[in-house]
């Protein structure tokens, strides 16, 4: 019987997330991904972000940092894939522009890690 409820939640996951799977697997229109999930997605975690850091919630912080840096992780995977698709000069700048979206996401994450850091070292 526990089988059969995991079975139901599982399939439930697949519907609920069927489009991030298949702009996992490019089969997504690129301007969708690149706007919606990519834009648009990333500003989203961000605004929680400064929410939480006005509230002085670390813990959410913390977990918003890994958040980003996961959905970064996938994002440029959609777009790369997404981008197959589309003209040799929009392949390009959307492949560069999210690579490059993702090394600052890196070096953000990374220096507001060393804040996180600090402010739980100095109470």
């Amino acid at each position: 019987m526990q089988g059969h409820g995991l079975t139901r939640l599982i399939r439930w996951g697949l519907i609920l997330f069927e489009p991030e799977l298949r702009a996992w697997e490019g089969r997504l229109p690129l301007a969708r991904v690149f706007w919606i999930y990519g834009v648009l997605t990333s500003i989203a975690i961000g605004l929680l972000y400064m929410l939480a850091a006005e509230a002085g919630r670390r813990s959410l912080q913390q977990a918003l940092l890994v958040v980003l840096l996961a959905y970064t992780g996938w994002i440029v995977v959609a777009v790369w894939r997404c981008a197959e698709a589309a003209p040799p000069t929009l392949r390009m700048v959307a492949r560069s522009l999210t690579v490059a979206w993702a090394l600052n996401i890196i070096l953000v994450t990374g220096f507001l890690q060393l804040d996180l850091i600090a402010a739980y070292l100095v109470p």
